[in-house]
């Protein structure tokens, strides 16, 4: 059941509005006529009073049923039916009013057809406004569910992305730490703590949810202090944080992923100690994370950068954003860079929208 247009504060304004200019315009136009002023505003009056009633009655019954297309002639059955109506009641009550008035009855008769005519046209008319109006919110509310199944549709895709990228992190460091269980027992009991609160804020943190840029690093922290653990001194990490940029905003848990590609290709394809860069700037109303690592091109993945973990977070910024040109890759001189940027002119209530 559809909502009346008259539920609207403003329509009902502007409805009562139009009916006391109809009312006051067919006053005028009996006085001009010949009838005295009082007759005149009476009859407009009475004659208008059962039109809006009419009208009123037009509109609760829409709200209920709406015709289809090829049944509209059932609405010009309505809009004769009220108009023969309002013509039968309009007469009687004007003559038991006015009908000792000299010349009234005799006037009435032969402005009936125009009464009838005026009373069929702004029927009409308002019928006409009505199916529209009911026709325009079956549209908004069609869209609006068009919107939520594709907001739901892009939180199920976030979520899977998040579902696939986890296990294989997971079974990585529990590798790990069933191998220092024997060796190092007290670094594989530090590193089962850390996986417990690495987990803990995946579980806490969503995906179209928004943290700081200084929040973001204090849980990829939490990862790399895992990592550390698993390769020891082979890893280490130079973070430069640029100013004005830590309170800046990005999607929650999009960095981890960039940087376990940058640690894969930067220990797996590369023997020695590997220093993993990460920088933080501001690019006019972008934040941007640019992470650099060593790689051996002749041992890396022929295509640097398309493995999964990066794929998900192009996925997940086309998702957001609608571009595809927020992630960038590039191999040089033995340096693969991957770099993000992340809007700033764009809000969290709008971003959900287009979710």
């Amino acid at each position: 059941m559809a909502s009346s247009p008259l539920a609207s504060a403003r329509f009902r304004t502007f409805f009562l509005l139009v009916w006391l200019v109809i009312i006051i315009d067919q006053a005028v136009v009996l006085y001009w006529f010949g009838l005295p002023a009082p007759v005149a505003i009476i009859d407009s009056v009475i004659s208008k009073c059962f039109l809006l009633l009419a009208s009123l009655a037009i509109i609760n019954m829409l709200r209920f049923y709406m015709p289809r297309r090829e049944n509209y002639i059932h609405l010009l059955s309505w809009v004769l039916f009220f108009t023969i109506l309002i013509a039968l009641l309009e007469g009687w009550v004007l003559n038991v009013v006015f009908g000792n008035e000299a010349g009234y009855s005799q006037f009435l008769h032969h402005s009936l057809a125009v009464r009838v005519s005026l009373d069929f046209l702004l029927l009409s008319c308002l019928i006409l406004f009505t199916v529209l109006w009911f026709h325009q919110k079956e549209q908004q509310l069609q869209e609006e569910r068009k919107d939520d199944a594709e907001r739901m549709a892009k939180e199920a895709e976030l979520f899977k992305l998040r579902q696939q990228l986890q296990p294989h992190f997971l079974f990585n460091s529990l590798n790990s730490i069933n191998a220092l269980i024997g060796s190092r027992p007290d670094e594989a009991r530090k590193m089962v703590q850390q996986l417990s609160d690495f987990l803990r804020g995946t579980i806490k943190k969503e995906e179209t949810q928004w943290v700081t840029l200084q929040e973001e690093m204090q849980y990829l922290q939490l990862y790399l202090d895992i990592e550390k653990v698993r390769f020891g001194n082979r890893l280490s990490t130079a973070i430069e944080i640029g100013e004005n940029v830590s309170e800046m905003k990005l999607p929650a848990l999009i960095l981890q992923p960039i940087v376990e590609n940058a640690i894969k290709f930067g220990l797996y394809d590369t023997t020695g100690d590997t220093i993993i860069k990460i920088i933080a700037s501001k690019d006019e109303n972008h934040l941007v994370i640019t992470v650099l690592n060593p790689y051996d091109p002749e041992t890396a993945t022929p295509q640097m950068g398309t493995g999964f973990g990066l794929k998900s977070v192009q996925r997940r910024l086309y998702l957001l954003f609608a571009r595809n040109d927020l992630l960038q890759t590039v191999g040089k001189e033995n340096t693969f860079t991957t770099m993000v940027k992340i809007p700033q002119n764009i809000s969290t209530e709008k971003i959900k929208d287009k979710q």
